[in-house]
């Protein structure tokens, strides 16, 4: 057990879970022992989950934004990187919530499912839609006025006021660089020893997830034991996978528009670092590749690679904030909510700025979700419906990021003159990048 990869255990621990349950519904007193002797574990893991996701937003987006000080020297560029990752982050999240939108995988499930659902998370459901209820009768800035808060701590005590604690983050941040190094230089160890420590806590509470996926699943089959609300679950994954893919094309239409480069160049320029994304399921473990890839067989000068794809791994998460949306939508169907279009639009704010809070590292993106489930108004408990297959979807959605990077450093690269052939030529015959 101790030499299968991470995310072979949590698709064992799913399939053990749903065995498990399957097995115990066949006598009367087996709903009851999952309920209370097996529950609590997955409902102690979502916990961790939420313990901590403020943390992490705090810790990652301080330090992603302090460490864009390079700006001040090269602010043409570092402008034009920003810009065009939050771009593309926000084509991302609009990807998926339109892909959710129309194939809406969560309406499948039947009435009496969606009722047990409800009746399972009932209480959490309902604070939520009166908390949604309260919020369309709100003036048209009150989104704006709840963007800023009057009290940082007030603001981090909830899950809901994500965006709030993300203002503080950036707004901190930005104090940072502004401030002169050596009085900011401990400060920033601090945030950087910080991030670090969350980071490792990711990892521990990934240790446990075979076993709350266990939980969760084994919990899920007792109170909804519908086929359909499975059925559901691969519409969603479909609806991820799809999403991935349509952004993966608008990154080789941005590379023939921009860069005159033709898909063909690009993809097998990027194919290694992409292959490694997915089996890793971090873009920073995958960085020296990427980095290796796009200044040799891309053709960015070292001068923009360097600069921009560090910043990529750090602030630029298309896939995660894609994965989010759809996630988002998904389990606001299954719980039968109607979602206005203020509250997609909010989606679209938090998802991007989460992502950019995003680690990257493996499971950081579901820790992100919470905060977006939080500002929606959704039941964050509805992340056990999700939860199992998020690992495979993980890696997945990291090779989007991986791509991302490289797409956005080419175009940097265009705009300062400095894309040219590449040093290494992928394929010999008939050579033409622009074929």
């Amino acid at each position: 057990m101790k030499k299968l990869a991470l995310h072979w255990k949590i698709l064992l621990g799913m399939v053990l879970g749903v065995i498990f349950a399957l097995t115990m519904t066949n006598f009367s007193w087996g709903g009851d022992l999952i309920g209370d002797w097996v529950k609590p574990f997955g409902t102690i893991f979502i916990n961790a989950l939420k313990l901590i996701a403020i943390p992490l937003i705090l810790a990652a987006l301080i330090k992603g934004i302090s460490d864009l000080k390079d700006i001040s020297s090269l602010s043409q560029m570092g402008i034009r990187t920003i810009i065009t990752y939050v771009i593309t982050t926000v084509v991302a999240v609009s990807i998926g919530l339109m892909v959710v939108t129309l194939v809406k995988p969560g309406s499948s499930i039947n009435e009496n499912t969606r009722n047990e659902l409800v009746e399972a998370y009932g209480g959490e459901a309902e604070m939520k839609r009166e908390a949604a209820a309260k919020q369309k009768d709100a003036g048209p800035l009150q989104a704006l006025i709840d963007l800023v808060p009057s009290n940082i701590f007030e603001a981090a005590s909830s899950n809901r006021n994500m965006l709030q604690v993300i203002f503080f983050a950036v707004f901190f941040g930005i104090g940072l660089i502004l401030i002169p190094e050596e009085k900011s230089k401990t400060v920033k160890e601090f945030f950087d020893g910080f991030n670090e420590v969350i980071l490792k806590m990711v990892d521990l509470i990934m240790l446990a997830a075979p076993y709350g996926v266990f939980a969760l699943l084994a919990a899920l089959v007792v109170e909804a034991p519908s086929a359909d609300l499975f059925t559901a679950l691969g519409m969603y994954a479909l609806c991820v996978v799809l999403g991935l893919l349509l952004m993966i094309g608008v990154y080789v239409l941005l590379v023939k528009i921009v860069t005159k480069k033709s898909p063909r160049f690009f993809l097998n320029g990027i194919a290694p670092a992409q292959l490694l994304a997915f089996s890793t399921s971090s873009s920073a473990a995958t960085l020296p590749v990427t980095m290796e890839r796009v200044t040799e067989h891309l053709g960015v000068e070292e001068e923009v690679s360097s600069f921009v794809l560090p910043i990529g791994a750090t602030i630029n998460m298309d896939g995660t904030s894609l994965y989010q949306a759809v996630a988002a939508v998904f389990i606001a169907q299954a719980f039968g909510m109607d979602l206005s279009f203020g509250t997609q639009l909010g989606i679209i704010a938090t998802a991007t700025l989460a992502s950019i809070g995003s680690a990257a590292v493996p499971g950081a993106g579901m820790v992100m979700l919470v905060g977006v489930l939080g500002y929606a108004g959704i039941p964050e408990a509805g992340l056990a419906l999700i939860f199992a297959i998020d690992r495979p979807l993980d890696m997945c959605r990291t090779v989007v990021n991986v791509t991302g990077d490289a797409t956005v450093s080419m175009m940097v690269a265009k705009s300062q003159n400095k894309l040219g052939e590449p040093k290494v030529k992928d394929w010999d015959d008939n050579y033409n990048p622009q074929a």
